[in-house]
């Protein structure tokens, strides 16, 4: 009598193992007694009127300052020893070598490694100055209170981690009132920035009105922490020029008075999207405030069975670039729609291209980042990423609710989606705003998708 044998392939196995030791083996930790503790804290950037605003073409100042520039950390830990820390920083960008020496210090005053922090830049335009761009000069003083800030607010938030365990709930919410598609095809050709929008055709690209809330909760219900996530770029005050953490920032501020906990906001892909529907800053915050409010009063209790956070590094290349083509851009749109400051932004950017001209064709090297919430992904991405991008990502990641949030861990500059390349306009003109190679948006896309699906 001939012996059985048991034909088994061992191929998936072999992958699941390989791939649970490269991430901590996420799926054994799926299990039922799996809880969370929470702690979120808020630091305060000191800012003065001496400090130089970027946000605009050259640098300007500003007289007072409404609400604070903060950062903002939310620590959530597990009950297997996982930490994962998220910061939102109110700020244009956050420098990645900024960012880098933060990670440093987290890791060795609290333990959380830099692939499970996430800092993120809401990317107001009305904070000092952080980083070189359009004529602008990083404030050195504010960037190491911004380095420090960072810093700190997550080793409070780590201090601050409830005793007992929290309670998670979600509802991915709706605010589609205060932003629109900004690269608008006017009639001559060219993509509207600046400058009267009367010969508008229609808009280019999509508007992402998603508005993910994630609220942690003590068993009481009170609020220990609240993020929201939303996609248009952080533009206008409500006291004229002065230092504002803008709509976004205002309005989680004045979230903690009437909910209590801390409110964190997370800059979504947004680069190609403004307030250009005519709602004021003051009712931006007011409706921004009552959509969270809303989808909050919706949430429901999810399961957390597991915390996970993948960050990699990413190569991309400084585009090639014809001068004179690239003059032309520029000069052509300025004198026809922005005579008044034509002379300046064509020296500011013919400044910027002198600049890039030696690292044409160079290769660089950032950070791409996906974390895990239980079934919650959040994706970091290092640049002002158009609308079009997290979209995509957004509709073929498996995980169905994944967020974007943009400017995290980093700043490249616009990362624009190739048919944006093809219509041109101001995010695709070449200076420090603008520089990666056509392409480098798709295929960061693509890494980031890898990740998603090796976690799924």
């Amino acid at each position: 009598m001939k012996k059985m044998r048991l034909k088994t392939d061992f191929a998936p196995v072999l992958v699941f193992v390989l791939l649970s030791l490269s991430f901590g083996c996420p799926s054994l930790q799926a299990a039922d007694n799996f809880s969370i503790r929470v702690g979120s804290a808020a630091i305060d950037l000191q800012a003065d009127d001496s400090m130089e605003i970027a946000g605009g073409i050259g640098p300007r100042t500003t007289t007072g300052q409404e609400g604070q520039l903060r950062a903002v950390a939310v620590v959530v830990a597990g009950s297997d020893g996982t930490k994962v820390a998220i910061v939102a920083c109110d700020v244009l960008f956050v420098p990645g070598d900024t960012a880098n020496l933060a990670l440093a210090e987290i890791e060795k005053s609290t333990g959380i490694p830099p692939r499970n922090v996430l800092i993120n830049a809401t990317h107001t335009h009305h904070a000092p100055t952080t980083i070189e761009i359009h004529g602008c000069m990083p404030v050195g003083v504010f960037v190491k209170r911004l380095r420090l800030g960072i810093v700190e607010a997550v080793q409070r938030a780590n201090a601050n981690l409830g005793k007992d365990p929290s309670k998670f709930l979600f509802h991915l919410g709706e605010e589609k009132t205060v932003g629109a598609n900004s690269r608008l095809l006017l009639k001559d050709g060219k993509i509207h920035w600046i400058g009267s929008r009367k010969e508008a055709v229609r808009p280019t690209g999509p508007f992402d009105p998603q508005l993910p809330v994630l609220s942690f909760q003590d068993a009481e219900g009170g609020q220990q922490a609240l993020i929201y996530n939303h996609s248009t770029h952080t533009i206008g005050t409500r006291s004229g020029a002065v230092r504002s953490p803008s709509f976004y920032g205002l309005a989680a501020q004045e979230l903690e008075s009437d909910l209590g906990g801390i409110v964190c906001f997370l800059e979504g892909a947004s680069g190609s999207t403004h307030n250009i529907t005519g709602v004021s800053t003051a009712e931006a915050v007011l409706r921004m405030k009552q959509a969270v409010k809303k989808a909050l009063s919706q949430a429901k209790p999810r399961r957390v069975d597991r915390l996970i956070s993948v960050k990699r590094p990413f190569n991309y290349s400084v585009r090639e670039f014809d001068e004179a083509i690239e003059d032309e851009k520029v000069v052509s749109y300025v004198r026809k729609y922005a005579p008044g400051i034509a002379d300046k932004t064509i020296d500011i950017f013919r400044d910027m291209r002198r600049k890039l001209s030696p690292l044409r064709g160079k290769q660089k090297t950032t950070s791409i980042q996906v974390m895990l919430i239980g079934d919650i992904a959040i994706v970091g991405v290092p640049a002002e990423y158009f609308t079009s991008l997290g979209v995509s990502i957004k509709k073929r990641s498996p995980f169905e609710r994944t967020y974007i949030a943009e400017l995290s861990n980093d700043w490249i500059g616009y990362l624009p989606d190739l048919e944006a390349h093809q219509l041109g306009g101001y995010q695709t003109w070449t200076g420090l705003h603008s520089y990666a190679a056509p392409g480098t948006g798709e295929r960061m896309a693509d890494e980031v998708l890898k990740i998603l699906r090796e976690l799924k």
